[in-house]
């Protein structure tokens, strides 16, 4: 930081800036010192006047500029060098402001204040001669006057600094409060991929792990975390190379970070898992820096649990699931061989159970089969909660659980849903006969078998796409319920029971398969087309399917 010594205010230094409003470079426009005066809190920044001792001009610093101030490096009556700004117009009060970007601090406190040559109104001067003068005011007898410059003693001189200012007109503030007006601080549903620079106050709710990729540009690394703010609004960052090795390790999961200098694009629905339309980029030149005093206001992860018994639907979907249960048991470290790469990793598979008294199989892999997997294994013995963010579902034994370098573990959380799953335990769970949600189901086959809630979708899904089936077959899963049944037509045919091709009656009594003309004595009956509709009938519906049963078991 330099001296005072030899230096002053520019003359005409403002004129110099409002004629250059945006300089592309330094050398666009000479050394200009400004005073600082008036140096307080505006909003979400530091607002102040600066003056070159003929005009004076509103301006504001930068947020990047905020330690300078809290650390009274710059303060009331500091003289500063202008490096980078920009002049911005109000349109509704034409006037112009003066951001500064940039900037170097010539003297922190200086002892002479400029007298403004600017001419005021004379019935303004008339309504500052009347009134009373301050306690601090100098006399003007012990004023003594220079060229443009008026000196006053020090000791009359009040010069705070930002912290001082704060202490005195906010100490009464939340440290949240008192921080937001040092930053200025954008909610995450503000941002969009055209705005400028913005700052983000945000937790790190889920971090994946560090990954390798290969492609025709060469080889890199890469790795993701979920961030979430005050409004408890997601988005996904991401970052390549350079930026991960340079973040992964400062990222901590839990923590709150102010983040700055990144870059946005629409997220890619394939591959986004939080709810928001855009996504996030950081670069090695983004800044991170960690807002320790600032945990208690950005919420913690966020759960939506999805009940063991309805995980049905989600089998080999997208979608990643939230599940919560009592641990009934957890398995020895097992070590797994990839296909890909042969490499060994950890797995480690807990059985969790909830209200709905259904079970399922949860693996866990890698750090989590060997940190938190052996947590649970120690404590199994006192049927721990555990809570499961982001969780893929596959169909292994029919319905099964895997975690992902996302997957965030809780063991005991302190949240409602497990205290609510600790009490139904307790009192009954725990004697409670339980049945795993996939039994009876059978797994994916490479022969094409699927479970009974692979490829499921709904009615509009076939009624809505018309060339469905028109190019190859499509096969899919549908759970409904018969409300139509044509009274004009049987709910059967006769059919071959090795192929089961429809038969005609031939001579003696025969059946006769009309594709291959194989004949035999014997038929089974081969149930073919319902209909679902609404609105349904179902005591007359029900009536009339026991005729057609009856009326079946009496022909047979």
């Amino acid at each position: 930081m330099m001296t005072a010594t030899g230096k002053s205010v520019s003359p005409d230094g403002i004129s110099t800036l409002l004629s250059i409003p945006k300089p592309e470079s330094p050398a666009d426009f000479p050394e200009i010192i400004l005073k600082v005066t008036n140096l307080e809190p505006k909003g979400k920044s530091y607002g102040f006047d600066a003056s070159d001792g003929k005009m004076k001009i509103k301006a504001i610093f930068s947020s990047r500029l905020s330690s300078e101030i809290l650390s009274g490096n710059i303060q009331n009556m500091s003289l500063i060098r202008v490096l980078d700004y920009t002049v911005n117009e109000i349109p509704s009060k034409s006037e112009k402001f003066l951001i500064i970007t940039k900037c170097e601090v010539v003297s922190p406190e200086h002892e002479e204040q400029i007298r403004d040559e600017v001419k005021q109104e004379d019935s303004e001067m008339g309504m500052l001669s009347k009134k009373p003068k301050l306690e601090n005011e100098v006399n003007s007898e012990n004023i003594k006057e220079a060229k443009g410059i008026f000196l006053k003693p020090k000791q009359e001189i009040v010069s705070k600094s930002a912290a001082q200012i704060i202490h005195e007109q906010h100490g009464n503030m939340a440290p949240s409060a008192r921080m937001a007006m040092t930053r200025r601080v954008h909610p995450l549903v503000s941002l969009n991929p055209y705005q400028g620079n913005w700052t983000i106050k945000v937790r790190v709710t889920s971090k994946g792990n560090m990954r390798t990729y290969k492609n025709a540009r060469g080889e890199g690394c890469v790795f993701n975390v979920e961030l979430t703010d005050g409004d408890g609004t997601q988005i996904q960052a991401t970052m390549f190379n350079e930026a991960a090795k340079k973040f992964y390790d400062r990222f901590e999961l839990g923590k709150v970070y102010y983040i700055s200098k990144g870059t946005l694009r629409v997220a890619n629905k394939q591959f986004k898992t939080v709810q928001n339309d855009y996504e996030m980029t950081l670069n090695e030149n983004s800044e991170v820096e960690e807002a320790s005093d600032e945990a208690a206001c950005i919420p913690e992860t966020k759960f939506k649990f999805v009940p063991i018994d309805q995980l049905g639907p989600y089998v080999n979907s997208k979608d990643l699931v939230d599940v919560i249960g009592i641990v009934q048991s957890v398995s020895p470290t097992m070590s797994i061989r990839r296909k890909s790469n042969n490499e060994t990793v950890p797995k480690r598979d807990i059985v969790v159970a909830d209200e709905t008294k259904k079970t399922v199989v949860v693996s866990l892999w890698n750090e989590l089969a060997t940190t938190v997997g052996q947590e649970l294994h120690d404590i199994a013995d006192k049927s721990p909660v555990v809570a499961i963010k982001s969780l893929k579902v596959g169909d292994f034994q029919g319905i099964s659980l895997s975690t992902l370098g996302k997957s965030i573990v809780q063991v005991n959380p302190v949240i409602s849903e497990s205290k609510k799953l600790r009490n139904w335990y307790d009192s009954e769970g725990k004697e409670t006969s339980m049945a795993s949600v996939g039994s009876g189901l059978s797994p994916s086959t490479k022969s094409g078998g699927r479970s009974m809630y692979s490829d499921r979708v709904s009615l509009a899904h076939i009624t809505s796409n018309p060339s469905l089936g028109e190019d190859k077959p499509a096969f899919f899963s549908i759970r409904a319920y018969i409300s139509f049944i044509k009274p004009d037509q049987s709910m059967w045919y006769r059919a071959c029971k090795t192929c089961n091709k429809k038969m005609t009656d031939a001579l003696g009594g025969l059946f006769r398969v009309s594709v291959s003309q194989n004949e035999y004595n014997k038929e089974k009956r081969q149930r073919i087309t319902v209909r679902a509709t609404a609105q349904v009938d179902y005591a007359a519906e029900s009536k009339f399917l026991l005729e057609e049963i009856s009326k079946m078991r009496a022909s047979q």
